[in-house]
């Protein structure tokens, strides 16, 4: 009898931290002026090609998944290419913010296209200590979620943009360049990242 009312305390307790940990979670609110482009129940709002997600919860190749508030993006497995990206539906071509949180399994290896698919426009999201290029961050925290920020501003030219680029407050990129114009793509290469809270802020022209 002792056992049982001790097993059913420790469930109680279970279940108090596990709803607390849910409410923690679900507790989470966009800043003001900021927009989600991700709901965390399906892919609404992105493509894949010119195949349009709304209302799916997983692409079909099943690189992409929406599943309890995070976008789980899983590398190639056999047969696909080796890369693949889905996109936000909408442009984003005037200056702004982008913020979001990622976590990277063991060597992951994803990605941030800015305004288009070329290689130096795009920002790495990896298990950066141990696939780099960003070896020596001292906040990051292994196998647990990190946050990006991105603030593009445009030159003074009008034909190009550069962004600032951090994890955790601590500089990724001082001054990436990028196009004038563009949609945002997150990019399934190797392994598992999951990214969640992903909201952007277009700034006053």
């Amino acid at each position: 009898m002792r056992l049982f009312s001790r097993m059913v305390r420790c469930g109680l307790l279970f279940a108090l931290v596990f709803a607390g940990f849910s409410r923690a979670e679900d507790s989470f609110v966009v800043e003001p002026g900021f927009k989600s482009l991700f709901n965390g129940k399906d892919l609404t709002g992105w493509r894949l090609d010119k195949e349009m997600l709304n209302g799916k919860t997983a692409t079909a190749d099943g690189r992409y998944v929406a599943k309890d508030g995070v976008l789980v993006i899983t590398g190639a497995g056999p047969g696909q290419p080796p890369m693949s990206a889905i996109d936000t539906v909408a442009e984003f071509n005037q200056d702004c913010v982008l913020r979001l949180e990622f976590r990277a399994s063991r060597d992951a290896n994803s990605g941030i296209h800015l305004r288009d698919r070329e290689f130096k426009h795009q920002l790495q999201v990896r298990d950066y200590p141990r696939v780099g290029p960003y070896k020596m961050l001292s906040h990051y925290k292994e196998g647990d979620w990190n946050a990006i920020e991105v603030t593009v501003k445009s030159d003074s030219s009008g034909k190009g943009a550069t962004a600032l680029c951090t994890c955790n407050g601590e500089v990724l990129e001082k001054s990436l360049a990028l196009p004038a114009r563009g949609t945002i793509a997150l990019q399934s290469e190797t392994n598992v990242v999951e990214y969640r809270r992903i909201r952007i802020k277009e700034l006053p022209r």
